[in-house]
Order: structure tokens, then sequence, then C-alpha cells
């Protein structure tokens, strides 16, 4: 794959999250929305039909989730970062998504704030942050290991 393609491609993938992000409000069900826009600590918990809020979330986490792994696979070009990250992606899922339905169907001001970061997780490519520098010295440590 030629520079011109590879960065037209990595544009064209950070483009998708970025309007996964700006039409957010279009395109999934998601009361939280606005109620972490506003001073949420001193709020009551938003009305929401949980089944829905859990379904749309969990699109988004997919896409998001396929998106970044294409930006991965693009920047690596490396199948087997790609397979772990998608293992990641997964795990991640599993866990954040328990986490993030206790804190629907249990609400309490008390943990709003634990409510919105692992809301972020879910519906953000936050992995995606975390992957990339990790990948990137792993394959500079690797690189350098070779070298010796």
């Amino acid at each position: 794959m030629n520079k011109f393609t590879r960065y037209t491609l990595l544009f064209l993938l950070f483009g998708a999250l970025v309007l996964i992000r700006w039409f957010e409000n279009e395109l999934f069900y998601d009361p939280y929305l606005i109620f972490f826009k506003n001073d949420y600590l001193y709020l009551d918990n938003p009305r929401r039909e949980v089944f829905k809020l859990t379904m749309f979330t969990g699109l988004r986490y997919t896409l998001n989730s396929i998106i970044s792994l294409g930006i991965l696979y693009v920047i690596f070009k490396e199948k087997s970062m790609v397979k772990f990250s998608a293992f990641i992606y997964v795990v991640a899922f599993v866990v954040l998504i328990l986490i993030y339905l206790y804190f629907v169907i249990n609400p309490r001001q008390q943990d709003y704030y634990m409510f919105f970061n692992v809301r972020r997780f879910l519906i953000q490519p936050v992995i995606l942050l975390l992957l990339l520098p990790a990948f990137y010295y792993y394959k500079l440590k690797r690189r350098l290991l070779n070298n010796l």
C-alpha cells in the first residue's frame, strides 16, 4: 500500500469517527448525552429505555471498534495486532457493558462520575487512544531487539 493510499484511508477512517461523534444525537438513542452536558452531579437520572439504550450503545461501540481496528491495520499492517485488538475490544465490551448496565439500572447520584467515565469508554474510541501508543512502543522495542 503506497503512502497516498494509506494516508487517504487514515483520513477517511478518522473522518468516520468524527462523523459518528458529530451526528451522535441523530444516529443514537442516548438520553445521557444531554444529561452529562449539564451539571449532572446535581440532577436526577433521566428517563430511559434500558434495552434501547443498551442496543444503541452497543451499536456505537461496534462502529467505533470496527473503524478503530481499520485504523490499527492501516498504521501497523499486522493482522496479529488487529486480532489481539479485536480480542481486547470484545473483552472490554463485555466488562464495560455489565458495569454500564449496573449504573443504568441502579442510578445513584454518588456514582454519576464513575458512570460518566465507564460510558465514555463505550461511546468514544478511547481504547484506540490506548492501543496506538502501546503498539507503537511494542513495534519500536521489537525493532530494537531485532537489531541487536
